[in-house]
């Protein structure tokens, strides 16, 4: 599974690794040196202060020359911030354009894969082009979906959703919702009584919220980590569009910024492009060990 991962961050690992493996290859840190890794980690988008506290811990660290103890020091700050699994009900944030829809259908394509049955409930009723969107996934993919009228109550469409789920005992319930930042307060409280109305139809349910975010925005994508962060409680991130960007550094300022995990990477346009993440894997191939 994770040979998908390494696909996905292919651009990040081409640049990142080369450059990390010439800087360590040429023997002790010094001052240009650590200046020079200080740059590569910019350019991967791993945010000003984040990059800092690796230089810091790299120069505190018994062997600043090794390149195992950059791997620590990454493999440390991913590490305390761990994915704990899907829930009984996904629920998929995030701003338009991000890529929720897709990311609902390789999720579902995913527990389907495992002989989780599942259904999906397209609750972007302000957005036609993601209900007929998911309604084409639906249909390829032989999975069940609820969906409402055109501008209808977003929460109500969840309503229905609950209900078929508990009618049919489904798994897994995926739930697609609308992104309209622009109107933020009213989105929030959108997202809120969609979370209430699935307690009160599933109390004994453990619901899990995750966010979908474009890779290639780099330090927008954490902006929005915290906008939405402050508004909703966030289990997770789904990283979207990891192929197309050098970018992947952003995986390192989210988590020490926010302690929020990444649960999924997605690349590429087909239903099974989709990997969980894993963190010793993603640094190991990285660094190059």
């Amino acid at each position: 599974m994770f040979k998908r991962i390494s696909s996905a961050f292919n651009a990040l690992y081409t640049t990142f690794s080369s450059s990390v493996n010439s800087l360590f290859s040429s023997g002790k840190l010094d001052t240009e040196a650590l200046a020079t890794l200080e740059k590569i980690l910019l350019q991967a988008d791993t945010g000003v202060a984040t990059t800092q506290k690796i230089i810091q811990e790299l120069k505190k660290s018994p062997d600043p020359d090794s390149k195992a103890a950059l791997s620590t020091i990454l493999t440390q700050l991913l590490a305390p911030v761990t994915y704990q699994g899907d829930g009984d009900i996904i629920l998929l944030v995030g701003i338009n354009g991000g890529g929720k829809t897709t990311s609902a259908a390789k999720i579902a394509a995913l527990l389907q894969s495992q002989h989780k049955t599942v259904l999906l409930a397209a609750a972007d009723t302000f957005r036609a082009a993601a209900v007929e969107q998911l309604k084409l996934w639906s249909e390829r993919l032989h999975i069940p979906l609820v969906t409402g009228i055109s501008q209808q109550d977003p929460s109500a469409v969840v309503y229905q959703a609950c209900a078929e789920y508990k009618k049919n005992n489904y798994d897994k319930l995926i739930i697609d919702t609308a992104g309209r930042l622009q109107t933020k307060s009213h989105l929030m409280k959108e997202l809120e009584k969609i979370q209430r109305t699935i307690t009160k139809q599933l109390p004994d349910k453990k619901i899990t919220t995750l966010l979908v975010i474009d890779s290639m925005l780099g330090q927008n994508s954490l902006e929005q980590a915290k906008l939405f962060n402050e508004s909703t409680q966030l289990d997770g991130i789904i990283l979207t569009k990891t192929d197309g960007t050098g970018k992947g550094g952003i995986v390192f300022t989210i988590v020490d910024t926010l302690k929020i995990p990444i649960a999924y990477v997605t690349f590429g346009e087909q239903a099974d492009q989709i990997a969980p993440f894993n963190t010793e894997k993603f640094v190991s191939s990285l660094i190059g060990d």
